[in-house]
């Protein structure tokens, strides 16, 4: 198994959220020619799920996972000597290759994990949650995002809102007879910065991102809609934010939650190094199959870039970290 190889075959496949079929058919198709059991999970229309295991454990304890959707736009594979560059190369097709070839080397030795490929986690997570429903009864589930090969110790939870501002329309020469939709939101903006965000001891504070602002008609007309969509991420429960974000705007806006993932805190193992995902996984959908630990090649911080890449001496470290994860969780 050259994990290099299978790496560029598969960052050749474009697989954007929404069109990961191609690239599950060639994973269905290559497990299956390994002598894995390989099998399609529905998710919706033409997307699946991959879930492979071996003829002698169809029931494994451990499970390696991650995802096959990519963000836009599609970048073809390219390398150098040290690196696999192109969409996905660390997030996740360089995962998924090492998690294969780990597989592989864990057989040869006796030892039989399971492989769950989930579609749309750079989105709404729908594979995950369709993979929830029917778990394997697995003990532990190994899920691969690029963390430079450092096991998380926790992984922040979202939380997406909507915030919408209403006004009155006039003609701006008489502004007195209208009421500005954009003023009110900026108003509300303005108050949901100052807020104190959460802080978790050894992890970090929460964090916003403005990310988005649209509204009104035309320069020379009061403006009666505003709206902002923003992006917390906690290291808290959401609960108690919401309420908060609610009473800081009230009069100004409405808040409307869009989407909620939760903050997790995640088993480590000793001896290997640590880090905090600040970013979002699909584990929080996948709690049916078993206890999770995060861990992958590759660095956050060129993922959705035009320069994503991964190095390919993190990608054979991470075949051999997973097999030794492997055989310490089943120790």
């Amino acid at each position: 198994m050259d994990v290099v190889t299978l790496t560029r075959q598969l960052v050749d496949i474009e697989s954007i959220t929404g069109n990961e079929a191609p690239v599950g058919e060639f994973l269905h198709h290559e497990l299956s020619r390994l002598g894995y059991q390989s099998k399609k999970m529905a998710v919706e229309g033409s997307r699946y799920n991959i879930l492979a295991t071996s003829p002698q454990e169809p029931r494994p304890a451990v499970v390696f996972s991650t995802h096959m959707d990519t963000v836009p736009p599609f970048i073809p594979s390219s390398e150098d000597g040290i690196r696999i560059y192109g969409r996905g190369s660390c997030d996740a097709k360089g995962i998924i290759a090492a998690q294969i070839a780990a597989a592989e080397r864990l057989r040869q030795e006796g030892v039989y994990v399971g492989l769950l490929f989930v579609v749309a986690e750079e989105k709404e997570s729908s594979g995950a949650k369709t993979a929830n429903q029917q778990p394997l009864g697995s003990r532990f589930l190994v899920n691969g995002e690029p963390t430079e090969n450092r096991i998380a110790v926790a992984s922040k939870g979202t939380l997406r809102i909507d915030v919408t501002a209403h006004g009155r329309m006039a003609h701006s020469a008489y502004p007195e007879l209208g009421e500005s939709a954009i003023d009110k939101l900026v108003e509300a903006l303005t108050r949901l910065r100052a807020m104190k965000l959460p802080v978790a001891e050894g992890i970090g504070p929460s964090t916003l991102n403005i990310g988005m602002i649209e509204g009104g008609r035309a320069p020379n007309v009061i403006p009666d809609y505003a709206r902002a969509e923003l992006l917390y991420r906690l290291v808290a429960p959401a609960g108690e934010l919401r309420r908060q974000i609610e009473q800081a705007v009230a009069g100004l806006a409405t808040v409307d939650a869009l989407q909620e993932t939760a903050f997790m805190r995640l088993r480590t193992l000793d001896g290997l190094p640590t880090m905090t995902a600040a970013f979002a996984t699909d584990i929080p959908w996948l709690s049916n199959w078993g206890e999770p630990l995060l861990i992958g090649p590759g660095s956050i911080h060129v993922a959705h870039t035009d320069g994503e890449f991964v190095e390919k001496k993190q990608l054979h470290e991470a075949v051999e970290l997973y097999r030794g994860i492997a055989r310490r969780l089943l120790g």
